[in-house]
């Protein structure tokens, strides 16, 4: 979605789902209640990241007197998302031990290598749906004087469904991952989506902006809009893994310089040469930015990991130790920045800014006239 652009009316007609980490926390609730009240709802309401209310129907699977399992089906809207009318199933039991618990059903996978937000060997549950469960059960288990819970999800499909990603590359084995950081899916599809990016740039030249802001996703564009809080809100468009489309409708537009507010995965990505970044398209050439950590006199050993690295986020890990590591990664914005103006022509001035997990700046760099 193009923040701050109205959207059109072709995007008014799609339909938004529902992430796998709200269905599962809408199944988790529900199993809870169920505990104390075998014959609740077939229906249960949660709250969304985004402050909404979100509404699930049930399937029933079984009750005893410590446990409860639950399901919801994964509704993706209009959204071509391979996990649409899969099953999230939730199994809640009352433990012993104090807090929440998370654990891997079949077709749940388990994080088996570094470099991802969980640690090796943590089910693959992501931080956002783990904080959304644990929000709807602990008002709950405080109430009945439960000093905790083990929550345990499986998607019985989970394992074919996983086929159609690129989790077992990053080390996810066994099924997919829940996931989702705004409960919601909003549908687009590609050209969809770039004909947004476009029209957001085309709105804001002509209200005379010459510096526009291309972020990635919704918490980069958060912080990009804490670091440019001068800047017309139109300034800012989230153009997801169409950077390339942003930059040449920026050009086309007569737009002046574009900066580009990124994370370490997609800033890799841009910078080796590929403008689009979505995690289905040309993976991270580790290689290429092992040779640019070798002009800076670094361990062999730390090369071959390099070079042996899975993800963005993996890299970052190998290298934060290195006295060159600002260095590195401005070279990595360097080069993200050089590809770009290439890009587009040379029309642009582009600036790369990478922020950390945490919204820190970790390196930035220009290039252009």
């Amino acid at each position: 979605m193009v923040t701050k652009i109205r959207r059109s009316q072709h995007h008014q007609q799609l339909r938004k789902g529902y992430t796998t980490g709200a269905c599962a926390t809408a199944a988790a609730l529900a199993a809870l209640i169920r505990i104390f009240n075998a014959n609740s709802a077939n229906t249960i309401s949660i709250l969304l990241p985004i402050g909404e209310h979100a509404q699930f129907d049930l399937l029933h699977h079984q009750v005893t007197i410590d446990s409860a399992t639950v399901g919801v089906i994964k509704d993706a809207g209009d959204d071509p998302d391979c996990t649409h009318g899969a099953e999230i199933i939730v199994t809640v039991k009352l433990s012993k031990q104090h807090g929440i618990r998370f654990f891997a059903g079949k077709g749940v996978a388990t994080v088996t290598l570094p470099g991802l937000e969980l640690a090796v060997g943590e089910p693959a549950i992501n931080p956002v749906p783990r904080k959304m469960i644990k929000s709807h059960l602990l008002p709950l288990l405080a109430e009945h004087d439960i000093s905790g819970v083990d929550v345990t999800i499986t998607v019985p499909n989970g394992e074919e469904l996983a086929k159609q990603t690129i989790g077992q590359r990053l080390g996810l084995i066994g099924g997919i991952s829940i996931l989702g950081t705004r409960g919601t899916v909003h549908p687009y599809s590609t050209s969809a989506y770039a004909a947004s990016v476009r029209q957001g740039i085309q709105v804001a030249a002509k209200q005379n902006l010459r510096k526009m802001i291309l972020t990635t996703g919704s918490r980069t564009e958060k912080q990009a809009m804490a670091i440019y809080p001068q800047l017309h809100p139109i300034s800012f468009i989230q153009a997801g893994d169409f950077i390339g489309v942003g930059l040449r409708a920026s050009a086309k537009y007569a737009i002046e310089s574009v900066e580009l507010v990124v994370m370490i995965g997609k800033l890799c990505k841009l910078a080796c040469g590929s403008m689009m970044t979505h995690v289905t398209g040309r993976p991270i050439d580790f290689s290429t930015l092992a040779l640019w950590l070798k002009n800076h006199d670094v361990n062999s050993d730390i090369i071959v990991q390099v070079q042996q690295a899975r993800t963005g986020r993996h890299l970052l890990q190998l290298v934060d130790s290195l006295s060159c590591k600002p260095a590195f990664l401005t070279e990595i914005c360097r080069q993200a920045a050089i590809h770009s103006v290439n890009y587009a022509h040379h029309k642009l001035i582009v600036s790369v800014h990478l922020i950390d997990f945490d919204g820190s700046t970790l390196a930035q760099a220009t290039y252009g006239e």
